[in-house]
């Protein structure tokens, strides 16, 4: 199956929270405020869900806000497993150490699949070498930035610089606006990712 393509409104109305696909958009009107149940014309009413449903939309909602396959997810979570610690957080910071999300981080791009088209067409430098995969992880002390931003970027990055102000900046990235350069100073911990989602009941939907 390929990546979703369909209104990000109704990924965020199927989760019944803001997921934020749709950057500036979804801080002004938001069709989950009208239309709070399940997209389709027999969810109307509220469903009890069960243990394994429960544990499926949570996962659903971490992939869906990092705008990753299902594939990919599932190779995240047995690096995650593979890895020392608790491993819902192990999953959670692997998949913010991934470049599209850190562009997104530094503010460079209004949402993260603005900012996985960025990497996509070779705008962004990573210790001053290209790089175009959107997966690539990020270790401590690289240092991100813009290669000649094209003039149709410049108004997009000066939005979403001012965006991201308004979200909070985040305490493991540090964010030169005026070079558009970003440097990677520590792993993200649990409180810096700030999601809205149970980790442990992700643990426990691969586990069984």
């Amino acid at each position: 199956m390929g990546r979703y393509i369909g209104p990000k409104c109704k990924l965020c109305r199927r989760e019944g929270l803001k997921l934020f696909l749709k950057g500036k958009k979804c801080t002004t009107k938001c069709i989950l405020d009208k239309r709070g149940y399940i997209p389709g014309q027999h969810w109307q009413k509220p469903l009890k869900l069960s243990d394994y449903a429960l544990r499926l939309r949570e996962k659903q909602k971490v992939r869906r806000i990092y705008g990753v396959m299902e594939r990919q997810f599932k190779h995240y979570f047995q690096i995650a497993q593979s890895e020392k610690g608790i491993t819902g957080e192990n999953l959670l910071r692997l998949l913010e150490r991934r470049l599209d999300n850190v562009v997104f981080r530094l503010g460079f791009a209004p949402t993260r699949a603005s900012a996985r088209q960025m990497v996509r067409h070779g705008h962004i430098m990573v210790n001053n070498r290209r790089v175009d995969i959107p997966s690539y992880l990020v270790k401590v002390g690289d240092v991100i930035r813009i290669e000649k931003v094209p003039e149709g970027l410049k108004n997009i990055i000066e939005e979403s610089l001012a965006l991201s102000k308004e979200r909070g900046t985040v305490s493991w990235l540090e964010v030169d606006e005026e070079n558009l350069t970003g440097i990677v100073r520590a792993f993200p911990s649990r409180e810096d990712i700030g999601i809205p989602v149970q980790e442990q009941m992700i643990v426990e939907f691969y586990s069984k």
